[in-house]
């Protein structure tokens, strides 16, 4: 039967999606989905051997009354105001003619790279008296509401401005316009954006911490300093779990199945930007001060004790150059090893997706998107169990911890990865074939060298991930090893400040040298897949 195809008839799939997609390949894939089940299985498992009489008595203490009142106040009170401050960022920025408004995109989107632990050491190390939920409500807002600026942004630059200038002839006014039409295109972005808050906050510990703000993921990790294997962590873990699934539901019931992408294939223009008159100076002055909250303060307190001798801090400590060097070596190393196995791990899932989709590679993809929707608390605790029970040589080794790191970024790697894989052309990999290649050497010699962006852009974001990791580090790490996040853990704990300051500072530019690559390498891909195609 001839290959040829008439004109105006519909594209054969390429050769690879009408094959059956080879074992191996399925095996390679179901390695990382495993890995992500195994500890979220041992979670439920524990919860579940414990007796009814002990569970009730647990659960039902006024203590986790009071968890329950502090995580869902601060999670909705950070996701609402990470979401004002994020939708009013993205729409000045991308909407009027805001002074210096190229500026403040860099700004708006530079808190990603500041963990919120090491802003929580800055404020601390300012007053005290921010050790509360005012303290909890601001830092967490300052380093979270990008993750709803960035998608908002990029949907008020997709959107068709026909729709906004229709609303405008028919006599809305700009915030009628706003609210009527603008809002409900960006709805997909902002219930995203507001996910991944909520999913962050309920996730989050340092900052909690060092803020002495009580959560369910700060009273895990007391519950397993007092008990260690206790399995009363693993009960507070599952009331966790159950919290991140409802969150999850909730947004998939808002967000509902309508469909926002434009329908022409015209080409794009820019919306028209809006004139802020008199007020242009008075919404740089607020941006002013939202790029002093989130980025001024951390930097200017970090620079502020690292002038300052140990005696000026509550607690005197000695900055030891020894243990700064193997703080930031060991940091370095974590950082790359995971984010090599991370990469490694999501390649061969990734390439099923892309190039072999069906029902096994949909369900080992969403099993791999667990790890997002459960804090790393609760995996690393699992993990902790697991390690005590079954593989003791492990306990507290470099080589768990790694794997640990894997299975918490893993969902970050397999985004990077099936993008850049997506991009590749499937006549390239017909031809390689063709020319009696098989898969593995048409992935190793075709399909890898032009996903190289975009692999090293997952590996970026593995690395920035794991440098900036706290929960799993505190819990798995072998005895004596120590990172920077740890190390400012520890010492801001101990409101040491002058001593945490060489340690934050380290981890800061660390963190912001490799989102400066990350940005590097996401838009070589995206220009290497603009030439493919």
């Amino acid at each position: 039967m001839s290959d040829a195809v008439s004109v105006g008839a519909p594209a054969p799939l390429p050769a690879q999606t009408r094959r059956r997609a080879p074992r191996t390949l399925f095996a390679a894939a179901a390695v990382g989905a495993l890995l992500v089940l195994l500890p979220l299985a041992l979670t439920v498992w524990r919860a579940a051997s414990f007796g009814i009489d002990d569970a009730v008595d647990l659960l039902y203490r006024p203590l986790v009354g009071e968890l329950l009142a502090n995580t869902l106040l601060i999670t909705v009170s950070a996701t609402l105001a990470a979401a004002v401050v994020g939708t009013a960022a993205a729409w000045f920025i991308e909407r009027t003619r805001l002074p210096g408004r190229r500026l403040w995109a860099v700004l708006m989107a530079a808190p990603l790279a500041m963990p919120a632990f090491v802003s929580s050491y800055a404020w601390v190390s300012l007053s005290l008296d921010l050790q509360d939920f005012g303290g909890a409500l601001l830092v967490i807002t300052s380093g979270y509401f990008p993750l709803v600026y960035l998608p908002v942004a990029a949907a008020l630059r997709g959107m068709d401005p026909a729709l906004e200038e229709s609303a405008r002839v028919l006599g809305c006014g700009r915030w009628e316009t706003f609210v009527r039409v603008v809002l409900p295109q960006l709805r997909p972005a902002l219930l995203g954006g507001m996910l991944l808050v909520a999913l962050g906050v309920l996730s989050e510990f340092g900052a909690f911490q060092l803020l002495r703000f009580r959560t369910f993921t700060t009273e895990i990790y007391a519950e397993y300093r007092t008990s260690f294997d206790g399995g009363g962590a693993s009960m507070l873990a599952c009331v966790l779990i159950v919290l991140c699934l409802i969150v999850l539901a909730v947004e998939f019931r808002v967000r509902g199945t309508a469909r926002y992408e434009r329908l022409d294939r015209g080409a794009r223009r820019a919306a028209k930007r809006y004139e802020l008159g008199a007020w242009r100076w008075l919404v740089a002055g607020g941006f002013a001060v939202v790029s002093i909250a989130t980025l001024g303060v951390p930097l200017g307190m970090i620079g502020y004790w690292l002038t300052q001798e140990s005696s000026a801090a509550v607690t005197p400590a000695d900055v030891s150059p020894e243990l700064l060097l193997n703080t930031t070596l060991t940091s370095l190393e974590y950082g790359l090893v995971a984010a090599l196995l991370a990469t490694v791990l999501a390649l061969p899932l990734a390439l099923l997706l892309v190039r072999f989709p069906g029902r096994v590679a949909t369900l080992l993809e969403r099993t791999v998107f667990l790890a997002q929707g459960v804090p790393g608390i609760v995996i690393a605790l699992a993990i902790v169990s697991l390690a005590v029970h079954a593989l003791e040589p492990l306990y507290q080794s470099t080589t768990l911890l790694i794997i640990a790191y894997a299975i918490l970024f893993l969902p970050l790697a397999l985004v990077s990865v099936r993008a850049a894989l997506a991009q590749a052309q499937p006549r390239l990999e017909d031809t390689a074939r063709a020319l009696g290649l098989d898969w593995l050497q048409t992935c190793l010699r075709v399909m890898l060298p032009l996903a190289g962006p975009g692999l090293g852009a997952a590996a970026a974001m593995v690395f920035i991930s794991v440098v900036t990791e706290l929960n799993a580090t505190l819990l798995l790490s072998p005895i004596d090893t120590h990172t920077l996040a740890t190390q400012v853990w520890s010492d801001t704990s101990q409101l040491a400040f002058a001593a945490a300051a060489p340690y934050a500072a380290l981890l800061t530019g660390l963190s912001l040298f490799a989102s400066g690559l990350l940005f590097l390498l996401l838009g070589r891909s995206a220009l290497l897949g603009e030439r493919s195609n």
